[in-house]
Order: C-alpha cells, then sequence, then structure tokens
C-alpha cells in the first residue's frame, strides 16, 4: 500500500530497525506515528466534514429537529459512537487479533482458514465466508469514500462562494480524475507530505472546535453518556435514524486495523489517542455549540465553524485531507484484490510495484480504472456529499459488523477467552453494531441499496472463482497424472525420450501431479532437457515468509536424473518473484548443474470452455469464463524473461 511500510512489529517498531540509543528509538516511533497520522487516519479523520450536517439534514426523509435536547443527544452518540467502535472495539481489542503482525479482514480470514482444519471447521468456514463479504464490502467503501470525501471538501466552496455551487460537481471530477491518473506513478513523493498535511488537519478542525466551544460551554455535557441514552430511550424514533447519519463518524475505523502491520499497534494507538480522537471530538462538540447558536447554521457547520477569513484556506486544506483520505482507501482496495488472488478468491491480476525501497507501495492497473469509472459514476448521480451519505453507511456498518462477529470466534477459540466473557462482550458490542445495521436499512431505498449491490456483486465474483477455480484445479490434477509415476516412467524408458542441453523450469500447481507442459513435451515432442526444475508456488495464510523459508527442494525420490522440485513459499501479502527465488537455491545444486541465466521456462496455458459438467449453474460457468479473461500474464506476473518463455495451451470444460 502506498506510503505504508510493510513489516512494521505490532508494538510499533520499524521492521528491522536497531536502536543504538533512546533517543534513535524515540525517532522511530516518531517517524511511525507521523506516517500513520497520514495515511491511516485520513478517512476517519475528515468524518466530521460531513456527519453532523447529515444528521441535522432537512432533505432527510426522516429528518432530526433541531432542538437543544436534540443537539445534545446527536453529539453524545456521535462521541460514544466513536468511543465503542473505534476505541473500544478497534482500538483495543481487533488490533490484538493479528496474523504474525498483520490485520484487517483479509488477515482474519486468512487466520480461519488456517483454523480451519481444528475445532470448529463448519463454524470457521461459515464465518470465511462472511469474511470474504466484508471484504466485498470494502470494494463499495473504496467507491464512495474519495466521491463523498472529496465532494464534501470542495462544497465548502459554496459556503465561501455561494455562485460557485454549480462548479463544485465539475471541480470534484477534475480532483478524482487526477488522483487516479497519478497512481501509476506511486505516491512516495507525495507521500512524505501526508502526515504533516494531516497533523495540521487535525490541529485545525481541533482549534475551530474549541473556539465554538467557548461560545457555548454547555455542550461538553454531551459528553456525558446520559444525554445518548436518553435520546435513544425518550426520543427513540428520531435517535434510531440519526443513527444511520451518526454511523458517518466511524467511517474509516477499518483502516486502523488494516494497516497495523505498515506502523504496528501502539504507533496507531497513540496517533489515535493522542491527536485524531481529541481533534474529531473537539471539532463536534464545536459544531453542536454552532448549531445551538442558530439552525441556520446546519447547512454546513463544519466550514461555518471556520472564521470567514479562514474559510477558504480551510477548503483548501480540506481538499488535501479528502485526497489524503481517499488515497488511502484506494491503495486499501489494491491491497484487498491483490491479497484476494493470492488466496484464490480473484483471477491473479497485474501487480506493479512503485517503489523499489517499499514493499508495500502496489499499483493495480484493473482496479484503479475500475475505481475511477465508478467514483466518477458516483460523483455525477448523486452531485452531493448528503445524498451520498445515505449509500455510505451501509457499508461501513456491514463491514463493522462482520469484523466484531469474526473477532469474537477468534478471542473465544485462539484466546481461550471464558464463554462467558464472549458473550456477554458480543452481545453488547454486535448489539451497537445491529442498531446501525438497522437504521441504515431504512435508508434502503435512497441509496443504501448501493454498497450492498456493489457487495454483494463481489461476493458473487469471488466466490465464483474461488469454486471455479477447484473445479479447474481437480480437472488439471486428473489429466496431469501421478507425478512420482511419470517420473519413474522416464527413468524405466517407458516413455521414449531424447535428451537436450540446457535447463527446463516447468510451473507447476503442486508435486503431486506432472505439469501439463512437460508432460506434452515429451509425449508429443519425445524430448526432455538435461535438467528440469518443477516449481510450485504456495500461499502461506501468513502475510510474509522469511527468506530462509522461502524454498524446499525435492529430487522425486531420483538422485541423478537431473529433475528436481522446488516448492516455493510466499506469503499472501507478497507477489511471486520465480527467477529471484530459484537464486536462492543451494550452490552446490545450480553451480554446474542449472543454467539459470539461460534457462527456458514453460508455462501451460489453460482455455476454458463451458460444459455440460453440473459443477456450477450455467450463469456462474459464464460469469467464471468471463472473469478468466482479466487474468494477468503469467510470464510478467512470476517475473519470467519473455524472450526465453514458452507457453503451451490446453482446453478445459468448466
Amino acid at each position: 500500500m502506498t506510503d505504508r511500510q510493510r513489516g512494521a512489529s505490532s508494538d510499533g517498531s520499524a521492521p528491522g530497525a536497531v536502536s543504538h540509543s533512546p533517543s534513535a528509538h524515540d525517532a522511530v516511533r516518531l517517524a511511525l506515528v507521523v506516517g500513520a497520522l497520514g495515511v491511516v487516519f485520513g478517512d476517519i479523520g475528515t468524518s466530521p466534514i460531513y456527519t453532523l450536517q447529515t444528521v441535522f439534514n432537512p432533505s432527510d426523509p426522516h429528518p432530526v429537529p433541531v432542538s437543544t435536547e436534540n443537539v445534545f443527544g446527536v453529539v453524545s452518540l456521535v462521541f460514544w459512537s466513536v468511543m465503542i467502535i473505534v476505541t473500544v472495539t478497534y482500538v483495543l481489542l481487533a488490533m490484538r487479533a493479528d496474523n504474525d503482525g498483520e490485520g484487517g479482514i483479509m488477515a482474519l480470514i486468512t487466520l480461519l482458514r488456517r483454523w480451519s482444519g481444528q475445532q470448529g471447521r463448519r463454524a470457521a468456514v461459515v464465518l470465511a465466508g462472511l469474511g470474504i463479504f466484508g471484504a466485498s464490502l470494502f470494494f463499495g467503501d473504496s467507491m464512495i469514500t474519495p466521491a463523498i470525501s472529496v465532494l464534501s471538501a470542495v462544497e465548502g466552496l459554496k459556503v465561501v462562494q455561494p455562485s460557485l455551487g454549480e462548479a463544485v460537481v465539475p471541480i470534484t471530477a477534475v480532483i478524482i480524475v487526477v488522483l487516479f491518473v497519478v497512481q501509476r506513478r506511486g505516491t512516495a513523493a507525495v507521500g512524505r507530505l501526508f502526515g504533516p498535511v494531516m497533523i495540521i488537519w487535525f490541529l485545525a478542525i481541533g482549534a475551530c472546535g474549541v473556539a465554538g466551544i467557548v461560545d457555548h460551554p454547555e455542550i461538553l455535557r454531551a459528553l456525558s453518556p446520559t444525554y445518548a441514552l436518553d435520546f435513544l430511550v425518550g426520543h427513540f424514533g428520531t435517535a434510531f435514524f440519526a443513527l444511520a447519519a451518526v454511523v458517518l463518524a466511524v467511517t474509516g475505523a477499518e483502516a486502523l486495523y488494516a494497516d497495523m502491520g505498515h506502523f504496528g499497534r501502539r504507533s496507531i494507538t497513540r496517533g489515535w489517542l493522542i491527536l485524531v480522537f481529541p481533534a474529531c471530538v473537539l471539532s463536534y462538540l464545536g459544531q453542536g455549540a454552532l448549531i445551538l447558536d442558530g439552525p441556520q447554521h446546519i447547512s454546513s457547520p463544519f466550514f461555518l465553524l471556520v472564521p470567514e477569513w479562514g474559510r477558504l484556506p480551510m477548503v483548501l486544506l480540506a481538499t488535501a485531507a479528502t485526497v489524503i483520505a481517499s488515497q488511502a482507501v484506494i491503495t486499501g482496495a489494491y491491497s484487498v484484490a491483490s491479497q484476494a488472488a493470492q488466496l484464490g478468491y480473484l483471477p491473479r491480476l497485474r501487480v506493479a510495484h512503485t517503489s523499489e525501497s517499499r514493499i508495500g507501495q502496489i499499483y493495480v492497473p484493473w482496479i484503479n480504472w475500475l475505481l475511477m469509472v465508478s467514483v466518477l459514476t458516483l460523483v455525477f448521480a448523486f452531485r452531493s456529499s448528503t445524498a451520498l451519505a445515505f449509500a455510505f453507511g451501509m457499508a461501513v456498518t456491514g463491514t463493522i459488523t462482520i469484523t466484531t462477529l469474526l473477532l469474537f470466534y477468534v478471542a473465544r477459540w485462539k484466546w481461550g477467552t471464558p464463554l462467558w466473557l464472549v458473550g456477554l462482550g458480543a452481545t453488547a458490542l454486535l448489539l451497537v453494531d445491529l442498531l446501525f445495521v438497522a437504521a441504515n436499512l431504512t435508508k434502503l431505498i435512497h441509496g443504501a441499496w448501493l454498497p450492498l449491490l456493489i457487495g454483494l456483486t463481489a461476493f458473487t465474483v469471488m466466490t465464483t472463482w474461488h469454486r471455479g477455480r477447484e473445479t479447474v484445479t481437480a480437472e488439471r490434477k486428473r489429466r496431469e497424472g501421478s507425478l512420482r509415476e511419470f517420473i519413474g516412467g522416464l527413468r524405466n524408458k517407458k516413455l521414449l525420450t531424447q535428451r537436450v542441453p540446457g535447463t527446463a523450469i516447468f510451473l507447476n500447481r503442486g508435486k503431486e501431479t506432472a505439469p501439463l507442459a512437460l508432460r506434452a513435451n515429451v509425449e508429443h515432442n519425445h524430448v526432455r532437457h538435461e535438467h528440469v526444475v518443477i516449481m510450485s508456488l504456495e500461499t502461506e495464510p501468513v502475510p510474509r515468509v522469511p527468506a530462509d523459508e522461502r524454498i524446499v527442494v525435492d529430487d522425486l525420490g531420483y538422485a541423478k536424473d537431473g529433475i528436481i522440485h522446488v516448492t516455493a513459499r510466499f506469503g499472501y501479502m507478497e507477489t511471486p518473484d520465480v527467477p529471484g527465488s530459484l537464486r536462492m537455491l543451494d550452490p552446490a545444486i545450480t553451480e554446474g548443474q542449472l543454467q539459470l541465466d539461460e534457462a527456458s521456462y514453460f508455462l501451460s496455458k489453460i482455455e476454458l470452455r463451458r460444459g455440460t459438467a453440473p459443477t456450477m449453474a450455467p450463469w456462474r460457468k459464464r460469469l467464471f469464463v468471463a472473469a478468466s479473461y482479466i487474468t494477468a500474464d503469467a510470464a510478467e506476473y512470476f517475473g519470467l524473461p519473455r524472450d526465453r518463455t514458452v507457453i503451451m495451451g490446453s482446453q478445459i470444460e468448466v
């Protein structure tokens, strides 16, 4: 992911960093906190721009009347929602459920896959499916966040100069196009500015909030949970519908968890508790105070809280902050798509690394252009942040609820937390989450259907690809036959072949079956190379595999026949590099035997056709075949030299 240093340890230390003095260690920790401020908190840190404005939006199908009692209740609800969902669920609990330092819903899915053979197998499989749906909802979030964030910032122009209202949508569209076009160049240079810009942003919104509180200090009473509870119990009809907008205050909570592997749990926790949380709370309190001062301020309480002389600079700063928020969620989509492809839920996608020094900076072209078209469509279709807000909450609440559910399963089966404590905690937190889900379902016809549609579409594609891939793999195994029997046939000369000089490397799915390309070469051309490497790549349910555990060599039972099997193991956050992995072989194997610099690489290309076997529904077969066309070129994906790569095709029916 852009500007996210991979491999940070869970305690917040830089990966591999060696600290010789307290000052050096402090500098590393400070750098990680600043980096986290620039990447992790962009989404949740820009929520104050539109949250209270949306709650009191008079055009809402279930408007919240502006009254002193309602303002106190709403501000209290916002504060305690952020406290419970972000601080308790994510910062204090979820960030302790890591997969070798990595967090996020994909990390939880891989943990469940790892445990699916252990106790609770059926439940783990079902929950993993829920996790995939949560990841699917994230794609909806990735489309809505840039649209609503940039729109809400540019809408500040209407406060500065009302006549500029018609320019909001075109300006937003231009910013979004530029944002997506520059993705392929990477953001290493501007990324260094993200942290300082967001620090200025949080200090600015906090200062404006303090100014509003000074005018109406009684708003501080809203920090008491009694106001939130009184509002929910005494005015449930109003409060329930308000929750659909209040949830906007916690958008971006998943980013705190997902980016844990890049900056460490402690760095993110410090950034949240020391700067981000206080700044956001001060902004919400200040906006609440401003609304108490006059109901007319509900049109744009965030920008109206700023002194008139500072509104244009604040619009510019807000635009920069929302671009940063959009950048974070875009690169998050790259990461989720790349991980899903590694785990077998999406076709192999072309992944470009935009930095030589930082592993995590990737660019996925297909996802980039899909997101750009989707975001622009949303901007031109909804045309305002308040209209988009109806759609936004559904994606957020769905992902949060699924994460909470998976988290408590992990707490029970991995941490061994007593059942009564898990039940108590899960009941309390899921009750809050499900209240938000129910409230957002009331907006279904007003836009909440959109993220559900996006999520269901992505979920269907991912599960169809996974099922189709299993079908194709089974058929390939049948055709390929046993590798050891094939090697035995070569040794016993049942398969007549002529040896030719050189080294041939055949990529295969495992070491149980013979590669189709090798079998075709022997059976049709009756030749084999003097040295043959059969190589399979395995994706482990961990983020990264250490270099000393990368390669496993097997002589397949015959030490001197010139044929070996090599297994290269990669984590789900790594991009396979076949030539690089082969260079890690023991020199005793390569020197004088394998000519890696002149070796030929053989790939088996499968052409898919719809068949009559009842493997999947006909429409899913068509979807699977269609999805196969976006599969990245295998030679490029695995880093193979094109001038030494031979592709041999075959056809399989699904």
